[in-house]
């Protein structure tokens, strides 16, 4: 540990109303991606997800179901678990907020909250949303809609539905005093907020105003207990924020638990929905500055899946009422595990929102990993245990500095891939990977191997040419292995290089000239099959 630096990384704890979705396995396939990254350049990583347990919402949703919160709750553990487990997931830590350590550092944040000055009683009478667990004041509320059979109701104007008139005693925060303190936050630290155009929506509406937080609520009893006063429960996302400090030791007992938070807070990236970028980047850090705790270094926004309308070409939400909405599982059946991850994580810009559609899963799957990197593998491998008793060639000496086209577009390929991915600029970063994918399938074209073989004058040209091949496949599996962590290691273990799996030092794996000679080699099962037809 003391020769790494830290890395710690968070999805949101998800929602435990409703089963896990296509845009919460979104959301944790990007967080994964980036730690099996840093990992394998060599950070101490911590990755925690996890599961917001508390609330009106997740109370409502028991009553549904004729169960209990607690009992409603660890019914839907699973359904996360398990979808994560199958989408290879590498969280290192699993949080639930009805947990005994969650509850110990949410009180203790009571106490350190009361010592602050930074809070108060009250009594709020205002507009609340269930389903979004956020305040309105009046000057925010949509007002009736004839059109949408909303007369006279007051609307949340994130949702659109309808709002609870909220009166109840209340303890607040004290929000309202750190305006100052957070935009110079943005002004300092203009990567704070990612991608760059969400910080012009965090700033704007800090630049409005800010008003004091109703951190506590009397008129139900499903959530953390205030300390200090026991009638009052913890408004959710005051009690859910905290997670991310809890799970390394915030407010546990003994120096075990110190210790680990000096190491590891704070946090290196905070990814979050597009939704819930003001609970990050305004609620969040006034929290942590009343409390005097270092901030977050980055919380990076990730937009809305859509789903590709054909006719009109328009992204149109997903919605059961339309018919149109797509489960993980739909997918997986369709890709594969490795097929789903690579296409999410691939084919959608990130910080936007994105309509995705299953024609245009298949014309990726069939374009990059069935024709190209499939392709290049299979037929690499093949022409190697083909032409060389089913090993690797045996390398002369030199053989790494020779020149010829695939070593000059590996040249310096892992500073250009760490660029983009150090900035979760997933599909630049597969850009990098996939120019050298091409480069070497084009390479088999123009080199044509199996002409070569018929030549027993040109077995040196011959070996030249598979050995480019299998070190430029090598390079761009250690590449591609936090996107499609079991193919990588496939291709590595086809090539008796699986020693190399779990490199801990990407840039120096990924440098032209790594290659091992004289190994078995297997060519296998086609990596990924061509799909026929997309899913309808």
């Amino acid at each position: 540990m003391a020769d790494k630096k830290p890395f710690f990384i968070t999805t949101p704890i998800y929602y435990v109303n409703a089963a896990p979705h296509l845009g919460t396995a979104y959301c944790t396939i990007l967080c994964d991606v980036q730690a099996r990254y840093r990992r394998a350049s060599g950070y101490d990583v911590k990755f925690l997800t996890g599961m917001d347990e508390h609330g009106e919402k997740v109370e409502e949703a028991a009553r549904n179901h004729g169960m209990q919160p607690q009992e409603w709750c660890d019914s839907q553990a699973p359904l996360f678990k398990d979808l994560w487990k199958t989408l290879e997931i590498s969280n290192d830590d699993f949080i639930r907020t009805t947990e005994p350590r969650q509850v110990k550092a949410v009180q203790y944040l009571w106490e350190r909250m009361k010592e602050s000055g930074y809070l108060y009683k009250g009594s709020y009478d205002g507009w609340y949303c269930v389903p979004e667990e956020t305040y309105f004041t009046e000057t925010q509320v949509s007002k009736s809609d004839e059109a949408n059979h909303t007369e006279g109701q007051h609307l949340c104007p994130d949702c659109g539905r309808p709002l609870e008139r909220v009166q109840e005693e209340s303890y607040f925060f004290k929000l309202s005093a750190f305006q100052d303190r957070l935009l110079k936050l943005y002004e300092e630290h203009p990567d704070f907020v990612q991608p760059d155009f969400r910080m012009n929506e965090v700033r704007s509406f800090v630049e409005g105003g800010l008003q004091d937080l109703s951190v506590s609520r009397t008129s139900f009893d499903w959530g953390i207990k205030v300390p200090f006063d026991e009638k009052h429960v913890t408004y959710v996302w005051f009690d859910a924020l905290l997670n991310y400090m809890t799970a390394v030791g915030y407010g546990q007992d003994g120096p075990e638990a110190a210790a680990e938070l000096a190491y590891r807070w704070p946090a290196q990236y905070h990814v979050v929905g597009k939704d819930i970028i003001r609970f990050h980047c305004i609620i969040w850090p006034a929290m942590l500055m009343a409390i005097g705790a270092a901030l977050p270094e980055h919380v990076f926004a990730h937009g809305f899946l859509m789903v590709r309308n054909e006719q009109t070409g328009k992204g149109e939400k997903m919605s059961k009422s339309r018919g149109n909405a797509i489960a993980p599982q739909d997918v997986i059946d369709m890709l594969g595990v490795e097929g789903y991850r690579y296409y999410f994580m691939t084919d959608v810009v990130h910080g936007e929102d994105s309509a995705i559609s299953f024609d245009r899963m298949e014309q990726v799957y069939n374009a990059d990993l069935a024709n190209s990197w499939g392709n290049l593998v299979s037929r690499s491998l093949n022409m190697s245990a083909k032409y060389f008793d089913g090993k690797t060639p045996q390398l002369d000496e030199g053989w790494a500095s020779k020149d010829n086209p695939l070593r000059t577009v590996a040249q310096g390929i892992a500073a250009r891939y760490a660029q983009h991915m150090d900035k979760l600029q997933y599909v630049q970063a597969k850009d990098v990977v996939m120019e050298l994918v091409h480069a070497a399938n084009h390479y088999i074209e123009d080199t044509a191997p199996w002409a070569v073989a018929k030549d027993p004058a040109r077995a040196g040209e011959l070996k030249d040419i598979i050995v480019n091949l299998l070190e430029s496949i090598r390079i761009c599996a250690h590449l591609l292995a936090p996107f499609m962590p079991t193919t990588s290691a496939e291709v590595l273990r086809r090539m008796s290089l699986g020693d190399e799996v779990d490199t801990c030092d990407l840039a120096a794996a990924c440098e032209w000239g790594q290659l091992k000679g004289g190994l078995p080699v297997t060519k296998g099962d086609a990596l990924f099959p061509r799909l026929a037809k997309a899913k309808k």
